[in-house]
């Protein structure tokens, strides 16, 4: 049976979740956390999304393979519908997470230490083939049924619902409901075309002071979310 936890991911564990999934075809979402990974840290990053109430399942580096997990793959994210970046602003409307959230069996949200500008298919992607070996261990089909994100600041492309109900992989750009304009123009075949039988063991954490700048947390606010399960 496939783990609902990631082998070898730090557990950095959210507070809070999307609520129980709604059924339907497996997907996954990339985002973009509007983050440099050469000056943030995924142990920075997960604080801050958990604080605002909007995890995602995985946070990513891929420049040093750094993987942490917020909420277990059957439990819904909060990250659709919500601000994308990590940015703090005091004064932003808090909105409340898009429905989308909880559609599918499944419904993997990645949040990318990058930005839309600089597409992370352009870096090494160390630990991608971890996270896809994972990912196909719950039979989630390595397809793009919307075609390849739009590129950063070129019109957004329509947001198509019969091709999100077929299931496989999307850029938050493509989600329905969403105002989402990440990952960018990332080369699609490049990130899910890897073999995940060349899995190699994910480099050991290093203490949250070494692995870059901590983000300023602000106060924590609320929505109405569920406790996160098991």
């Amino acid at each position: 049976m496939a783990d609902a936890w990631m082998p070898g991911a730090r557990c950095i564990r959210a507070q809070i979740d999307g609520g129980q999934l709604g059924g339907g075809a497996p997907r996954v979402v990339w985002l973009t956390l509007g983050a440099d990974p050469r000056v943030v840290s995924v142990w920075s990053a997960a604080q801050r999304l958990n604080q605002e109430n909007r995890p995602t399942h995985l946070v990513w580096d891929p420049l040093t393979g750094d993987i942490a997990q917020l909420l277990p793959i059957v439990r819904a994210g909060c990250a659709l519908g919500m601000p994308e970046y990590l940015d703090y602003e005091p004064d932003r409307p808090r909105p409340h997470p898009a429905g989308v959230n909880r559609e599918g069996r499944l419904c993997v949200q990645i949040g990318v230490l990058g930005t839309p500008r600089e597409p992370f298919t352009s870096f090494q992607m160390i630990g991608l083939a971890s996270i896809l070996g994972w990912l196909d261990a719950w039979q989630i089909p390595r397809r793009w049924p919307a075609g390849q994100p739009a590129p950063y600041r070129q019109l957004a492309r329509p947001r198509n619902r019969a091709l999100w109900a077929r299931g496989g992989h999307f850029g938050a750009s493509q989600v329905p409901e969403c105002d989402n304009i990440g990952p960018g123009g990332i080369d699609i075949d490049h990130l899910t075309r890897l073999d995940a039988n060349i899995v190699r063991q994910l480099p050991e954490s290093a203490s949250p002071a070494l692995t870059g700048s901590r983000i300023r947390l602000g106060p924590r606010s609320t929505h109405d979310l569920r406790p996160a399960a098991v």
